[in-house]
């Protein structure tokens, strides 16, 4: 229960995210307190082409652009602006498409490692939020400003797909994607192919097994409500509303009325779910239960434990409906002991 212990200490501390100090000595997810710093990583290195030197003064020009606007490498942008005949544009589609090569090479070789590792990413716009998961093999990986920039892909190709079904909501909806469909999505509307194209890019730069492991998306018309909590968040760099971190939850409330504090009680139940890892909502009917409890509603509350989550809920006028609970690397030691 070291989670637990911990959310609760910080919890008590302050209102909102959790300060460092609040977790104390421990085996308690050491990537967590150490943060998880956005890491520049070195211009990446190819080694597809090689070229002769582009000898005029408007080439070099050229050359200095398409190496600033792709980060590859001054080798492989000389052979694209000679291959491309010094067209620009060509010459970036043919940069991305021999990376795209050496990505899925790269990739064949690496297929069945371990991919422990990754994070969860949060995005919420409008009326619908998704929670994504994206493995890699280490936590450094995870750690490096490429990696985040995939789970940003990810999440926003999710969003994408949820925001295309055309559907009149008269209550929620819930989907999930396994990793096959997650892979097939478009990548986006700058971004040419599916996402299984760009996860080829990333494991082609940075060298290590990844996959796209799940997301869920969730829609919610008006008298509805999605709170969200992301431990050990941070935020995506290039863009405000993603969040990211080692664990995430959605809790879907019914409420009659739009309610000012909405947001800090969807905080609070999100790691609520984080923490005690319900299976179950269950009613607010049911016996209160200790901390074995399964059963969302009859579960000690986290900050409280001498009421349960119901108790601490009825007076705020929402009703829980659904929830999920998403914990990086989840189902990997037990596909290990098979």
């Amino acid at each position: 229960m070291s989670l637990l212990r911990s959310l609760r200490l910080c919890l008590v501390a302050r209102t909102g995210s959790c300060p460092l100090s609040a977790l104390g000595p421990g085996p308690f997810l050491p990537s967590l307190q150490a943060g998880l710093p956005l890491l520049q990583s070195p211009q990446p290195r190819h080694t597809f082409h090689s070229g002769a030197w582009l000898p005029s003064a408007s080439s070099k020009e050229l050359l200095m652009k398409l190496r600033r606007k792709t980060g590859y490498s001054f080798v492989n942008c000389k052979k694209a602006l000679e291959t491309c005949g010094g067209d620009l544009k060509q010459a970036e589609s043919w940069l991305h498409k021999q990376a795209q090569k050496e990505g899925w090479s790269k990739a064949a070789r690496l297929h069945g490692r371990k991919t422990k590792e990754g994070l969860i990413g949060l995005l919420q716009e409008g009326d619908t939020t998704v929670l994504v998961e994206v493995n890699c093999e280490t936590d450094f990986v995870s750690r490096n400003l490429k990696f985040q920039q995939l789970v940003q892909q990810v999440a926003l190709g999710t969003l994408l797909h949820c925001q295309n079904l055309k559907d009149q909501l008269s209550t929620y909806s819930k989907g999930f994607l396994n990793s096959s469909e997650l892979s097939e999505l478009p990548a986006g509307p700058d971004r040419e192919g599916s996402l299984k194209d760009q996860l080829a890019l990333a494991i082609g730069k940075l060298g290590e097994n990844m996959i796209l492991k799940r997301a869920v998306w969730v829609k919610v018309p008006a008298g509805f409500y999605v709170g969200s909590y992301v431990h050990g968040a941070m935020h995506s760099p290039s863009l405000r509303n993603l969040v990211l971190g080692k664990y995430g939850a959605l809790v879907i409330c019914e409420t009659s009325e739009l309610k000012a504090n909405l947001e800090d009680l969807g905080r609070r139940l999100g790691q609520h779910v984080v923490g005690m890892a319900p299976l179950s909502v269950g009613s607010l009917d049911d016996e209160p239960g200790g901390e074995a409890e399964t059963k969302m509603l009859s579960q000690p509350y986290l900050l409280d434990p001498s009421i349960t989550l119901g108790q601490y809920v009825q007076p705020h006028g929402v009703s829980i409906v659904d929830f999920v609970r998403f914990e990086c690397g989840e189902g990997e030691d037990a596909a290990d002991a098979e």
